[in-house]
């Protein structure tokens, strides 16, 4: 499924605080349990957090996508987060982290969680929309961007 289906502008975060990898992870965890009635925010976040102990997610230049498939979710997610003020992430390339995409999908969608996770890296590796969704300063504008930039890629 094209990234741009999973991503809604309630999905988008745009220049918050977080002074830590485990805050934004709560964060995340409570705006995408908040968009399935079935999902508790805890869930979410065991979950987020079981992966990034199994290696990071940090991907380089800045970028993390923090993910997992869980039980009770019922459609794949994606929630897009710019930050503030970078933080450490334990990133492969030890650079901290300003530009999440996390991806939150069914427990039995391991193929759509990978090609979705694919797409995401790809689109992620142009330094151009990088540096373009770090430059919007509201949530509304970088959801346009993202999608924008997802379509086109597709």
């Amino acid at each position: 499924m094209p990234i741009s289906e999973l991503l809604t502008e309630s999905l988008t975060l745009c220049h918050i605080d977080a002074v830590s990898k485990k805050r934004v992870l709560e964060i995340a965890s409570e705006t995408l349990a908040a968009e399935i009635d079935e999902l508790e925010a805890e869930d979410v976040f065991s979950a987020l957090l079981n992966r990034e102990r199994l290696g990071s997610t940090g991907i380089g230049d800045g970028v993390a996508i923090p993910h997992c498939r869980l039980a009770g979710c019922t459609r794949a997610l994606a929630l897009l987060i710019t930050l503030k003020e970078p933080i450490d992430f334990d990133a492969i390339d030890n650079r901290p982290v300003d530009l999440l995409c996390c991806l939150l999908v069914p427990e039995d969608a391991a193929t759509e969680h990978l090609q979705t996770l694919a797409g995401l890296a790809e689109l992620f590796s142009q330094s151009e929309i990088r540096e373009a969704l770090r430059s919007e300063t509201e949530a509304s504008a970088l959801y346009s961007s993202f999608v924008n930039f997802s379509r086109q890629r597709s």
